[in-house]
């Protein structure tokens, strides 16, 4: 049905080609909206302001120690890394192959790198799915694309864990699916509520504008 020049060709670069599109309209209907003026004078310690408060804000995410739902749960914390490097990982693999190893096996210590991280990535998504399903506090919020995303991410990351190799004689069918499901992916993202990432540099920008400017972030721990 689909050959390996097709999925990782006109398959893959088609699918990105909407992803890009349907990013563009998204950030265009997000920038016409213009952020409320602060009705609250400055106020706080006096030792920062609006651009400290979202630079923070901005870098909040590498830092665990700052939120007490981190803090106090590092384990978790560590699986949504380690989880998020996997995805990373697990792109970058398909546009390499796609773009610098389509005829040759990537090297050893890269294909090793990739296995290591997109093998451990998908471990915490079986985890995660335990958890999931196991936990009736998270069943009871979690939505159909909750449980698709995480499912095909985690099926995505077995797959490209076995593609690393980039060997057509080890089974090109390894490399067929992984293209598939990247596509599938490339074209469902926008949609879903993996499209988070793109808000995230808008959210926590005035968020940490707004609570800079009223001396809240930086966060100052006094003890």
């Amino acid at each position: 049905m689909f050959d390996l020049e097709f999925v990782r060709g006109p398959l893959h670069d088609g699918a990105l080609a909407v992803m890009t599109i349907v990013y563009i309209i998204r950030l265009y209907w997000l920038t016409r909206f213009m952020a409320g003026k602060e009705r609250q004078a400055p106020t706080g310690r006096g030792d920062t302001n609006s651009r400290k408060g979202f630079i923070y804000s901005w870098g909040n995410v590498g830092m665990p120690w700052a939120m007490e739902s981190t803090r106090t749960k590092l384990f978790l914390y560590f699986q949504f890394v380690i989880f998020h490097l996997g995805v990373t990982a697990a792109i970058l693999l398909m546009f390499s192959i796609s773009f610098y190893f389509k005829d040759t096996p990537i090297p050893l210590p890269l294909m090793l790198a990739f296995r290591i991280i997109i093998g451990a990535a998908f471990v915490v998504g079986v985890i995660r799915i335990i958890r999931r399903i196991g936990s009736k506090y998270i069943r009871a919020i979690s939505s159909p694309d909750d449980h698709f995303s995480l499912w095909l991410l985690t099926a995505w990351f077995l797959f490209a864990y076995m593609a690393a190799a980039n060997n057509v004689a080890n089974g090109e069918w390894k490399l067929l699916t992984f293209f598939i499901m990247g596509s599938v992916f490339l074209v469902y993202v926008p949609f879903s509520k993996i499209s988070h990432y793109l808000y995230y540099p808008f959210t926590r920008y005035y968020l940490g504008k707004s609570l800079g400017r009223r001396g809240v972030f930086p966060i100052k721990r006094f003890r």
